[in-house]
């Protein structure tokens, strides 16, 4: 039975297909072989799916979307869609009778994470998140290098992941906290994540800036004490970048993740195929940090804290979006 699964081509249903990311998606689908059989956006100015599967069904009706895959037209539902859609949209596609797979933040918060989870175990469906991060050449380097260390040592980590956006960021669904969880959330999601699965559960948390375009603060973890700045603002680029600047350091070795993504959605959908995706599970800790972040009041610039924030304090430059 399962070598007739495995030769049979499976069939994803796409809802965001108009975004920023789902490209990465459509060319995931083609590398495992699969097919789109449909795909919803708001938007209709999707030409994009014509390079890959130009017979796939296509309207801006979610409901009529859902309502077409009820019955098993589909196996799998890649959810693509702004960030606070996500918990529903992931457990209408559960609910229709597909696996579901989902771009960052599954969810944006530990409510949600739980309603998906009970959608999940009642509907005898798998919700696998994209956890391209962790498959990143640099992920690997420093798992190494921190398993050949003294074990239970607590290691010093700076992150710096400044994604330059322009104006229409904050005009957008992304510039909208109530929508998007805001910076953190939404740019470093993926790189919170990276750190709980590197170094344990959060122990502590305090917030030195956090502003509509910028947050910055310092997170105890298990194993690590982690200084991060996260920033949408092209003015707050270190030196000599031009582009994203993604970068961790740890106990002073530097780890570059500002390339190397070109595979890492068409790695994920492999593993899931192969039935080695990431769980729901594997999600909380990061969805949890990040709630917990959007609570916290703004702690005064005293002691130790990143030294990106200290230059940015220092020159004043002026922000391109208000302060929140």
């Amino acid at each position: 039975m399962s070598e007739i699964m495995e030769q049979k081509q499976r069939r994803f249903a796409i809802i965001g297909v108009g975004g920023y990311i789902a490209p990465r998606h459509l060319a995931a689908v083609s590398s495992v072989g699969g097919r789109v059989v449909s795909a919803c956006d708001v938007s209709d100015s999707v030409g994009i799916i014509d390079s890959y599967f130009p017979d796939a069904e296509f309207t801006t009706d979610s409901k009529v979307f859902f309502d077409g895959l009820k019955g098993g037209r589909a196996d799998y539902l890649t959810v693509c869609t702004p960030n606070y859609l996500h918990c529903g949209h992931s457990v209408a596609g559960l609910e229709a009778g597909m696996d579901v797979i989902c771009e960052k933040p599954v969810v944006t918060g530990v409510a949600e994470h739980r309603r998906l989870s009970e959608a999940s175990r009642a509907c005898g469906r798998s919700v696998s998140p994209i956890l391209q991060m962790r498959l990143h050449p640099e992920a690997v380097r420093i798992r190494e290098k921190t398993a050949s260390g003294t074990p239970g040592a607590c290691h010093d980590v700076e992150l710096v992941y400044v994604a330059p956006r322009g104006r229409w960021y904050a005009a957008s669904w992304k510039g909208d906290a109530g929508k998007s969880g805001g910076v953190l959330t939404n740019i470093g999601i993926h790189f919170i994540d990276l750190l709980h699965w590197m170094f344990g559960r959060r122990t502590g948390m305090r917030l030195h800036r956090s502003e509509a375009d910028c947050i910055s603060g310092v997170m105890e973890l298990e194993r690590a004490r982690v200084c991060f700045f996260l920033s949408v603002n092209p003015s707050h680029l270190p030196a000599g970048h031009s582009g994203a600047c993604r970068r961790l350091s740890v106990d002073g070795d530097l780890f570059d993740f500002s390339t190397g993504f070109a595979d890492l959605h068409d790695r994920s959908y492999g593993e899931i195929m192969a039935g080695r995706g990431f769980s729901l599970d594997d999600t909380l800790e990061a969805v949890a940090t990040v709630e917990v972040a959007r609570s916290l009041a703004v702690s005064p610039l005293v002691g130790e804290y990143h030294p990106m924030l200290r230059h940015l304090m220092e020159s004043r430059k002026s922000d391109i979006y208000p302060a929140v």
